[in-house]
């Protein structure tokens, strides 16, 4: 993300990777890129950045505190 800043400012030389960034960005859509490494979602950028700190916030709170009481089971896939 950081490259993708620097190459919107001109300071590093925008990559054919950056360029599909910044197009996914500009049309509120999930980058491929993170589709790879991220959970399957149908939901805009946006929303799917908001869920996705759902679901680490979740864990996490499950890692320090214990195992919750219920379990939010689209936490752990698409459903």
């Amino acid at each position: 993300m950081t490259y993708l800043i620097k190459a919107i400012e001109g300071t590093v030389v925008m990559s054919m990777e950056l360029e599909s960034m910044f197009t996914y960005f500009m049309n509120n859509k999930v980058p491929l890129l993170w589709e790879k490494v991220g959970y399957l979602s149908l939901k805009p950028l946006n929303t799917w950045v908001n869920d996705l700190i759902l679901r680490v916030e979740f864990i996490a709170n499950w890692l320090y505190n214990g195992n919750p009481k219920s379990y939010w089971l689209p936490a752990f896939f698409f459903p």
